[in-house]
């Protein structure tokens, strides 16, 4: 016994010495691959303004811990973060985004809330070559029309948060709707796809208006769709923006009076702020909530003994995405973008985040998502117990279907 264990002790000796030289070679190989021997991470955000508590300095905080927990570097190349305030405008971010590209080496940015921010860094990312992860922004049309080969969407979208629910909100009688949305290329989009799945499912749309980003009154607008008689007031805003928006028709009697809003893009930060009291009941859709299950809870309070409060979708998202990013470059031992994508492509995309996800060819990373409803005071039981998860959406049927796309990298 004593000898076969010396014996197996002396193999595995003469085989690591042996295979030495040529780990050693891999190990040069994979670094020489990487750009400037180091990788660059980007994180633009919103981190002051309408939407910085769903994202912004939380998500800066969410990627640091990804890349603490990958140790800090990559087949021995060490990982660099640098992230600034974009204010959502796209102008300001495409300054910042050709100044890390040619300045400070970045090889990949991600966050970039709002939408129209998203379209147009990721048209500069082709360009230059790089690589962008769009965690923040939710304009479906990232991977429709305006896709690339060097970018992907990774947490959610406007047809996946807004589809579904529409349709269950017209089965269940509210037949009638008035839109009120953000006037830019989210808003835009989320209106397009609830009023396509509100008329297919046998709805009507009574009314639409569109106000500006961001807007802190919105008197005029509420009464316009409080005049509507509709059914259904569908808001297509997010952020302070909803928050807005709900206060106003609580403030206007709009509930009170018989009509029902329904708040398309929902974050946990929102309805905090907005309180149970006014919140619940609330039905939407979320690609992640931190109670979900042990998975979730352990990141999320990680997170929140960092932050001081519980994560949202996007946070969870941003580590997530960063996480397997550097898992590509670390099992390609290249920061190509298109070694990457690829490698992106081949492999399951599974995490506390992600459930049974995967990147289509559109850039579109799906996974299941998830019907949730706002809980009614009595029924919390803490702080931030203000989910309850009704149903999950298959990955497959949660997304816009890849035959519609109108992405040019999909040949359909």
């Amino acid at each position: 016994m004593n000898v076969n264990r010396k014996i197996l002790a002396s193999s595995i000796a003469l085989a690591a010495a042996s295979l030495a030289p040529l780990a050693a070679q891999a190990a040069q190989a994979a670094q020489a691959a990487v750009s400037d021997d180091k990788i660059v991470i980007g994180y633009m955000d919103d981190m002051n303004g309408t939407y910085s508590d769903l994202a912004g300095p939380g998500g800066l905080t969410a990627i640091e811990m990804a890349i603490e927990d990958f140790g800090g570097e990559v087949n021995g190349v060490p990982i660099e973060l640098i992230s600034a305030d974009h204010r959502n405008d796209p102008a300001v971010a495409s300054n910042l985004a050709r100044e890390w590209m040619d300045q400070d080496s970045v090889d990949m940015i991600t966050g970039l809330n709002a939408s129209s921010v998203a379209i147009a860094v990721s048209k500069l990312v082709e360009q230059s070559n790089k690589f962008a992860m769009v965690t923040t922004a939710a304009a479906d049309s990232i991977t429709g029309e305006h896709c690339t080969p060097n970018h992907v969407h990774w947490v959610y979208d406007t047809f996946a948060v807004s589809d579904a629910a529409a349709r269950a909100m017209v089965e269940q009688g509210g037949e009638s709707w008035f839109l009120m949305s953000s006037d830019y290329a989210f808003g835009h989009a989320m209106e397009a796809a609830v009023e396509n799945a509100v008329v297919e499912s046998g709805g009507t749309i009574a009314g639409k208006i569109r106000h500006p980003f961001p807007t802190d009154d919105f008197s005029s607008y509420m009464l316009q769709a409080q005049g509507s008689g509709a059914q259904i007031i569908g808001l297509a805003s997010a952020g302070k923006d909803l928050v807005n928006a709900i206060n106003t028709a609580y403030q206007f009697g709009v509930p009170q009076g018989g009509q029902t809003l329904a708040s398309l893009m929902v974050f946990i930060t929102d309805m905090k702020s907005i309180g149970l009291d006014v919140a619940q009941g609330t039905q939407f859709v979320t690609g992640w909530y931190w109670n979900m299950d042990e998975q979730s809870r352990e990141w999320a309070e990680r997170f929140q003994q960092r932050v001081g409060r519980m994560p949202t979708m996007v946070q969870a998202g941003d580590y997530s995405a960063v996480t397997h990013y550097l898992k590509a470059i670390e099992a390609t031992g290249s920061d190509d973008p298109a070694e990457v994508r690829a490698y992106l492509l081949e492999n399951p995309i599974e995490d506390f985040f992600s459930r049974n996800g995967r990147l289509r060819e559109d850039g579109r990373m799906v996974h299941d998502m998830y019907l949730a409803q706002v809980k009614a005071p009595t029924d919390s039981t803490g702080e931030w117990d203000l989910f309850e998860i009704l149903a999950t959406i298959p990955a497959e049927e949660a997304f816009r279907p890849l035959e519609e796309s109108r992405c040019d990298l999909v040949s359909n």
